[in-house]
């Protein structure tokens, strides 16, 4: 199997690539961000004139991320449960990866939560005005 899927309730993606590919048992997802659907708002963002950001919020883009990871997972057929691998990317190592360690296992420990595994990398920027994106992969039926 082979199939590519598009999310009718997660944020648009910024390019020509779809929000998930399955291959075999396993699903792809694009790096996923906290944008909102239909809107050019990015939850915990202010920009400033210019669109360059003023300031954020990596708590509120955490949530967000973590909700339109969701979206695709389940848009394609797949369950949070199925996830196996998460690579994070933040802008800012240093400023933001206590409070995404210290929100991360709101959704990925306890009983009944997988347990993936993960990367957490520094990238320089991200291809919109966000402090953290998302890569999964998760195994499906």
């Amino acid at each position: 199997m082979d199939e590519s899927f598009e999310s009718a309730r997660a944020a648009e993606p910024v390019g020509a690539f779809p929000h998930a590919r399955r291959v075999g048992s396993l699903l792809f997802l694009s790096g996923i961000g906290p944008r909102v659907r239909g809107s050019k708002e990015i939850p915990g963002v202010t920009l400033d004139t210019d669109r360059n950001i003023a300031s954020y919020d990596i708590e509120k883009q955490c949530h967000a991320v973590f909700e339109n990871v969701r979206l695709v997972l389940e848009d394609a057929g797949a369950a949070w449960n199925d996830i196996v691998d998460v690579t994070v990317f933040l802008t800012n190592m240093k400023q933001d990866f206590a409070v995404f360690n210290r929100i991360y296992p709101e959704y990925f420990a306890g009983a009944g939560k997988p347990n993936p595994t993960r990367t957490t990398v520094e990238v320089g920027a991200l291809p919109t005005p966000i402090a953290i994106e998302l890569k999964v992969i998760a195994a499906v039926g």
